[in-house]
């Protein structure tokens, strides 16, 4: 099923409608679709390497308005019924340490799951279940998003097909590695 939904996205960059539906993956992708918008934006690119940055653009606003769907889903639906049912275990105290722990650093996970592999649905539905501050979850989303949209958008328009590969099998990889260097560069800053 998964392998024909993926089928499916990539048949969609050849409509005419094309920007729409990446509008839309881009959209769902960030709070329940298992498929990444980088699945059309690629052919997209390939296709009209001039629509490159309204292509990215497009991917950024509605990966981080489906991101705030995502944190309203953790929002609400923690409120709803995770909070009682905590409360009734008495667990409630340990949940609250673990959103101000969360929260502390939700800069950083929001900014490390918007432009690594790691699926950023998962961290937009924590950071409203920890209810975190709306704004630092924005716009840490925007920057993350843009980050890795435009990349992949610059790389394309830049290097066009022989670039593909390397963005599907290991851009993931290179700004996973990017965010490593850069928190360890932060740590040996702080601490020694």
């Amino acid at each position: 099923m998964l392998q024909r939904l993926y089928q499916w996205t990539m048949s969609m960059a050849d409509h005419p409608r094309a920007l729409w539906v990446l509008a839309v993956v881009a959209f769902v992708e960030s709070s329940v679709f298992p498929i990444p918008p980088d699945v059309l934006m690629i052919p997209m690119i390939l296709a009209r390497p001039s629509r490159a940055w309204v292509i990215a653009l497009v991917a950024t606003v509605s990966s981080v308005l489906g991101g705030m769907l995502g944190y309203a889903i953790g929002y609400f639906f923690y409120e709803a019924l995770g909070e009682p049912i905590l409360s009734a275990l008495g667990k409630a105290d340990s949940m609250a340490e673990f959103n101000d722990r969360f929260n502390g650093v939700g800069f950083w996970a929001v900014l490390i799951a918007g432009v690594t592999p790691f699926p950023y649905k998962v961290i937009t539905i924590m950071s409203g279940w920890t209810a975190m501050p709306l704004t630092t979850f924005v716009v840490t989303s925007v920057i993350a998003r843009a980050l890795r949209f435009f990349v992949v958008a610059g790389l394309l328009r830049a290097f066009g097909a022989p670039v593909r590969a390397f963005i599907e099998k290991r851009l993931g990889l290179m700004f996973t590695l990017f965010v490593v260097v850069l928190l360890g560069g932060f740590y040996m800053v702080r601490f020694l």
